[in-house]
């Protein structure tokens, strides 16, 4: 057997008697640089107005709002009594982009031992219904900007309008009516209340198990799911990059991740790379996180300036040309890829910590306590070179999907996770992902199950069949791209009137459009075909439809042009 281990291990100790907030806020473990534990640097800073919040008010955020909710009771605005509100494993939903309360939400709600789902802002209405109702999320945390999907979908999954908490939105005015107390009045609150509620210690081995995260991912096919994460997961994860980090030989200025340094958060905090890496791991490491709440590209370049950031994390894949087009117009700067998933809470790999230029075309080096394994389409293990499945065993690894016993058999087994990816690794433990083994596109690092826009567009009278396949895409990585075959009543006007079929495909991309969040769009296109091309037993050949549309794209045949984007 042929197993690839992540050079630099083992990473000291992994408490797994504590929960993310317990290690974050009161806990210094030795993988941590000692400048990280100066309370002069802010964690998070506000772009729009340039506040920031360190140590003291993140922490006293936490503790107390925490402290309010369990040990006082829930004050709602009606005022008609105080109800007990949260107990341990419920879950509090937080539908908001970033905001430099986040850690604030999601600590505090640690350290009464509930668990948080994150939820994408730019859900619909359904999907949003869909992730509430399957964790049944007692508590939702909101952003004025989502108010309205919000209370439609907590209305639709059972959740009451009481039950909704406004966060603040700096040098703007909240001017929604109802019974909804604010985060900052509940914090408020909580500081007038008596402090009498006591922390809760984990037994040893209980972080291993006690759920801290129901993030949610399509897994290998499907519709999202929760990825059950313990507390104990993402502090391995921290460990596991921190260690590595603090293995550079290399001077202090010269080093990837550096105490003091600001970091660039417009990666979403719901999103697991946003949600690890940014708001655990670089916090840890004592870099500020500039948080921004949209992505506008002239207004990130100002505020990279204006704030001296250092660090600018991506989520979508670089290629090998790219990388290199980009190191000659950035000649000083480092530039490097790692890889994850949802289920790996989070990364397996990183940028090899020795290169400023990382390998171009990899997805950087395991970590420490990462084992791999490649295995090739016969079950047998593929030496250095060899392409295969990736499966991975991580301190890190997620433990199941939440009620969903088949789907876990396909990704869990046994402290292993499969990737569906395929992937080689050379001797020195870079990985390279070859292809995707998996029915997942990824879109700009989200990930997009083909089965759910397919289910969607049968709703279409238009369509009679179905097969949604990811066209590459140098900038967002895949792009949706639908193959349709057209109803009968659709080929026949289509047959009378060449212009139809235009028209059929902007209602189709429409009818997803109005649907489904932005990066599950058809931004590849509808191509109409004659028939679908499917196995003996009606499984789909998605592979053979993939080849098509690259064959498509190459020939310049696609009806539509995707656009290059800076």
């Amino acid at each position: 057997m042929s197993e690839f281990h992540g050079p630099g291990g083992p990473v000291p100790h992994i408490p797994d008697d504590m929960t993310t907030a317990q290690f974050m806020l009161d806990y210094h473990h030795e993988c941590k640089p000692i400048s990280a534990d100066s309370q002069a640097n802010p964690w998070v800073i506000d772009d729009a107005t340039g506040k920031s919040a360190g140590f003291a008010e993140v922490c006293f955020g936490s503790l107390y709002r925490a402290t309010y909710i369990d040990a006082v009771g829930w004050r709602f605005v009606t005022a008609i009594s105080l109800t007990p509100y949260l107990v341990e494993d419920d879950v509090v939903g937080i539908f908001s982009p970033n905001h430099i309360d986040y850690p604030v939400m999601v600590w505090g709600t640690h350290r009464l031992g509930a668990i948080i789902t994150a939820a994408n802002p730019a859900y619909t209405a359904d999907e949003l219904e869909h992730q509430l109702s399957a964790t049944k999320a007692k508590l939702l945390f909101v952003h004025p900007w989502s108010y309205s999907v919000a209370v439609q979908a907590a209305r639709s999954a059972g959740l009451s309008a009481d039950r909704i908490v406004l966060l603040e939105v700096l040098g703007e005015t909240t001017s929604i009516d109802g019974p909804h107390v604010t985060l900052n009045q509940l914090v408020a609150e909580g500081l007038a209340a008596p402090q009498s509620f006591v922390e809760r210690k984990l037994k040893p081995g209980e972080g291993r198990t006690k759920l801290a995260f129901l993030s949610f991912s399509s897994g290998t096919t499907g519709r999202p799911k929760a990825v059950c994460i313990p507390h104990y997961a993402p502090i391995a994860n921290v460990l596991q990059m921190a260690h590595l980090a603090n293995s550079a030989t290399c001077p202090p200025h010269e080093r990837k991740w550096r105490p003091g340094d600001v970091a660039l958060a417009v990666l979403p905090f719901y999103h697991i790379y946003g949600l690890v890496v940014l708001m655990h791991f670089l916090i840890f490491y004592g870099e500020s996180l500039l948080v921004v709440p949209k992505f506008e590209f002239l207004s990130i370049l100002k505020s990279i300036e204006r704030y001296r950031v250092a660090f600018c994390p991506g989520a979508a894949p670089l290629s090998a040309e790219l990388t290199h087009q980009l190191a000659q117009v950035l000649p000083q700067v480092h530039i490097g890829q790692g890889y994850g998933m949802t289920e790996t809470s989070t990364t397996i790999s990183f940028p090899q910590i020795e290169q400023k230029i990382c390998l171009p075309g990899s997805a950087g080096r395991l970590l420490p306590d990462v084992i791999a394994r490649v295995v090739k389409t016969d079950g047998s293990l593929a030496g250095p070179g060899e392409p295969g499945h990736l499966v991975v065993k991580s301190p890190s690894n997620a433990l199941r999907y939440l009620n969903n016993e088949e789907a876990t058999k396909e990704t869990f087994d046994d402290g292993w996770v499969a990737t569906g990816d395929e992937v080689y690794i050379t001797e020195s433990a870079d990985v390279f992902v070859v292809d995707r083994i998996k029915e997942l596109l990824k879109v700009k690092g989200f990930q997009v199950a083909p089965a759910e826009l397919e289910g969607h567009l049968f709703n279409h009278p238009d369509v009679s069949d179905v097969c949604v396949v990811g066209l590459p895409d140098d900038y967002n990585g895949e792009l949706p791209l639908a193959f349709v075959v057209p109803s009968v009543a659709a080929a026949e006007r289509i047959k009378a009137d060449a212009a139809e079929a235009a028209r059929i495909r902007e209602a189709l991309m429409k009818h997803v459009a109005d649907a489904k969040v932005h990066y599950k769009r058809l931004a590849g296109g509808v191509e109409f075909v004659d028939v679908i091309p499917k196995n003996p037993s009606g499984k789909l050949l998605r592979r053979v439809l993939r080849d098509r549309a690259k064959e498509m794209k190459e020939q310049g045949k696609l009806s539509l042009v995707p656009k290059a984007k800076l």
